[in-house]
């Protein structure tokens, strides 16, 4: 095989493998596509936000509508974690500071 028939070979494997990255792209929109109620949801957000979504979304290789779909249906599955108030906090800190120090020696 020359060197021509060489390159020739492996632009052809890239080539496929790259079809073969893109066809199963997109498959996982069409099947996120389907399983959607496909109903718009308008957000205000801050160019910021906006720009982190999109670049999130460019290095996961995935659209920015995919990458928040992600994103939400995780926020709202997910356990969150019960968050104390101030009072919760100041309550605390009073209990510690008037308990008495015991010594464990």
């Amino acid at each position: 095989m020359t060197d021509d028939e060489q390159v020739q070979s492996r632009r052809e494997a890239i080539l496929a493998e790259y079809a073969e990255e893109e066809a199963e792209a997109a498959e996982i929109e069409v099947a996120e596509n389907a399983a959607a109620l496909n109903v718009p949801l308008n957000l205000r957000i801050t160019k910021g936000l906006d720009a982190q979504l999109r670049q999130r979304a460019a290095a996961e290789q995935i659209p920015t509508s995919a990458l928040v779909r992600r994103l939400l249906a995780s926020a709202v599955q997910g356990a969150t974690a019960p968050v104390l108030t101030v009072e919760q906090v100041e309550a605390i800190a009073r209990r510690v500071a008037t308990e008495p120090v015991v010594s464990r020696s």
